[in-house]
């Protein structure tokens, strides 16, 4: 263990004011210690200190002007974290809260999610802390348009290609990739999750929330249980946590919760997508006017969604969202599994929690790969001059999911540590990009 703590002390001094990247790294370098005392040789070569640092950072100011004529500058970000097994791929962010520690942090997971889908992807992220809401389409377009000038020098199909993320979904993407086919003439599959008219995939909207529940029920089938019957809670109401609950209704489970940052809805009778869909993507209103269609429905202002009983926990929100006393309370009224849709929603005490309470617990990088996995499959598309159906991408999302599960829960059993999926991920997705790192030399 003292390789990997004078790696996390360095890493520690050299970022003092990146708490989310610094818990990322801290929370897989700590899971794979078994894997790295095994092989004294990623000491020999600096392995690890190569793994933490990103291999470019990119920060870049991005002019925009308002509908009223005002001008304004935000910050944004790139950073190209690992290209052992593949060009750059991660999504971008737009959301006032994005800072180098969080596209960071998101970078550094992105390398090991995209590793455990077994296609040949990088690991990279960007974002900026603009904020969509509220703004007109122009001013989205001019926006988009204005940060696509900035990072169309340092991304291409075999160099970084970039998806949505938070704040950035199909209106977004299309500006930016329009803007990209502007200034360079050139139409090639640079970004993932396009439009189906200019070289989208189908089920790339709901690969997300899909491979989530894929993977959920897999680990279940797993232990000889299912989802069917399962009261779920899940938190968020984007695309990860809507196509989670359609899935989930799909195979029988009852969905009871959604939320956004102004609270949640509880509906003892089952989430209903069809009011979901109207307020959150139609209408782009807040959580609560969902209530007004459904009379059974009660919105709790300010509040999260752990405290409803549940058998399983969904979070599709965002990082850190369920902290230690939710983890504690979800166990307390009887929750025996967690998937995470977002990326690292559950803070380190709280996994913690989970694991010591011997819930079945999958991490991020690991639940939450589907809609990587199938921005992975859009790239093959593009490149084949091909346009799959949805039942053909759904049935490779499935396929890739069930191996996922099934890579992280060998690995787990190989370093001594059945059920602890977090070893089991971080340790299979390590290996993979390791190797690669190591077959190319000190680079």
């Amino acid at each position: 263990m003292s390789y990997i703590s004078d790696v996390l002390e360095q890493l520690n001094k050299n970022n003092p004011n990146e708490p989310e990247f610094i818990q990322a790294t801290t929370e897989v370098l700590e899971s794979i210690a078994p894997v790295v005392d095994a092989n004294p040789r990623f000491q020999d070569w600096a392995l690890l200190e190569r793994l933490v640092e990103p291999e470019r950072v990119n920060i870049f100011r991005i002019p925009w002007v308002d509908d009223a004529g005002k001008t304004h500058v935000n910050r944004a970000y790139r950073v190209q974290f690992n290209s052992a097994i593949g060009p750059y791929k991660g999504g971008i962010r737009f959301h006032p809260s994005v800072n180098l520690s969080i596209i960071k942090f998101l970078g550094f997971e992105q390398t090991f999610k995209n590793s455990l889908t077994g296609l040949p992807m990088g690991g990279g992220k960007g974002g900026c802390d603009f904020d969509p809401k509220g703004k007109s389409d122009t001013e989205i377009m001019r926006f988009c348009q204005s940060f696509m000038t900035s990072l169309y020098r340092i991304i291409g199909p075999r160099v970084d290609v970039p998806a949505g993320d938070i704040g950035v979904g199909a209106r977004e993407v299309g500006y930016m990739y329009g803007q990209y086919k502007r200034i360079t003439g050139v139409y090639e599959g640079v970004l993932t999750g396009k439009g189906l008219s200019y070289g989208g995939s189908l089920a790339r909207t709901e690969a997300t929330g899909y491979g989530l529940i894929y993977l959920t029920q897999e680990m279940l089938n797993d232990h000889n249980d299912s989802i069917e019957g399962k009261t779920i809670v899940v938190s968020g109401s984007g695309n990860v946590a809507t196509y989670a609950i359609e899935k989930a209704t799909q195979l029988g489970g009852k969905c009871v919760t959604a939320s956004d940052s102004s609270g949640y809805v509880y509906d003892p009778d089952g989430i209903d997508l069809d009011v979901l869909k109207d307020v959150k993507q139609v209408r782009r209103a807040r959580i609560n006017e969902y209530v007004n269609a459904r009379p059974n429905a009660k919105f709790h202002a300010g509040k999260r969604v752990w405290e409803v009983p549940c058998d399983i926990a969904l979070p599709c929100a965002t990082q850190n969202e369920l902290d230690v006393n939710d983890a504690k309370e979800l166990v307390k009224n009887g929750c025996k599994v967690v998937a995470e849709g977002a990326n690292m929603p559950s803070t380190l005490e709280a996994t913690k929690v989970f694991l010591e309470n011997k819930l079945l617990f999958a991490p991020g990088k690991a639940a939450n790969a589907g809609g990587v996995a199938t921005s992975g499959l859009e790239m093959t598309q593009n490149t084949q001059g091909l346009s799959w159906s949805f039942e053909e991408v759904d049935t490779k999302l499935c396929g890739i999911m069930k191996n996922i599960y099934g890579n992280m829960a060998d690995a787990a059993k190989e370093y001594n540590a059945k059920d602890n999926f977090v070893v089991g991920a971080n340790a299979a997705g390590f290996l993979k990009v390791a190797d690669a790192m190591m077959a190319q030399g000190i680079i």
